[in-house]
């Protein structure tokens, strides 16, 4: 008989911190190291009902919520985000939010927050862009720090929630089969070790340098950054030697630290990258939902599970 083994037990928290955003376990180093190995993220937190979601219930109910975040920002060896990807707005446990749009929610490793909502319903939204009036709010342990772009297709902002506790779990069990420059050039692992994992069954991640230094003011200044984002599809051309892979979506901000969004400064998309450094990316403008093609090079690390 085959006995059950523990659900999770690959997850273990890298970083806690208190409703303070103070550290009571872990470390900011040891989940620094764990999304540089490519670690996955998820992030478990404590709320009250009519503190978070309703504020006019009578229900005083303890909610505990664990969100995944798909897609992880190393900025500068020194820093890390998280982002949500696939969430749309919803509003537990009845149902999903008014509008439909992604809720593009980011975290940093001190507990600051954001999240940016393109809309998805095609309403014309043509209003002008830049800061905005921050409203009040009947949240009693939320402070907006800012609005950006309220009356356009895609308003972002700034936050903090004060969540009763921030856990920080990591599913660090990647290994890094190859790593090349912008040109392919080999400089870790090697080709055969990354489509071998591949034929195998084996899933692959991408770690790439400097994604979003181009959605900067001043690219040459731009913080040195790796972004991580699993792919989805991948083609290994037999005669030609090049592997390339399709990715899940993946939202570019602007590189900084802690990583926030501002006006015109972040867009969404993918990417199909080759093993070569060659990218071309397929981005979507938020705030008319035009995509655009564009190619670049980047040094990539290809990751396998």
């Amino acid at each position: 008989m085959t006995v059950p083994q523990p659900l999770g037990k690959e997850w273990r928290p890298a970083l806690t911190l208190d409703s303070n955003r103070q550290c009571i376990g872990g470390s900011n180093e040891e989940l620094i190291a764990a999304i540089r190995r490519g670690a996955d993220l998820r992030i478990y937190t404590e709320f009250y009902y009519d503190e978070h979601i309703d504020t006019s219930s009578e229900s005083h109910e303890l909610v505990k919520e664990v969100s995944e975040f798909r897609l992880t920002y190393l900025l500068d060896e020194r820093w890390i985000a998280g982002l949500m990807t696939l969430r749309m707005p919803v509003l537990p446990p009845t149902g999903f939010g008014p509008r439909p749009s992604m809720s593009f929610f980011l975290y940093n490793q001190d507990g600051t927050q954001a999240i940016a909502r393109p809309h998805l319903d095609g309403e014309p939204r043509t209003g002008p862009r830049g800061s905005s009036p921050v409203p009040e709010t009947t949240m009693p342990k939320y402070r907006q720090l800012d609005l950006w772009d309220a009356e356009t297709n895609a308003p972002s902002q700034n936050f903090i929630y004060n969540f009763e506790t921030y856990r920080f779990h990591v599913r660090d069990d990647w290994q890094e089969v190859l790593s090349h420059d912008a040109q392919g050039h080999v400089q870790s692992g090697s080709f055969e070790t990354l489509t071998q994992a591949f034929t195998d069954g084996a899933t692959i991640k991408l770690a790439v340098r400097g994604l979003a230094t181009d959605v900067c003011d001043a690219p040459t200044s731009a913080p040195e950054h790796e972004v991580f984002v699993e792919t989805g599809s991948g083609y290994l051309q037999t005669e030609r030697e090049i592997f390339s892979a399709g990715t899940h979506p993946v939202v570019r901000v602007r590189p900084a630290i802690p990583l926030r969004y501002t006006s015109e400064a972040w867009d969404f998309g993918w990417l199909m990258a080759r093993t070569d450094g060659f990218v071309e990316r397929w981005l979507v403008d938020p705030y008319t939902l035009k995509f655009e093609k564009s190619q670049t090079r980047h040094a990539m690390r290809w990751l396998a599970r």
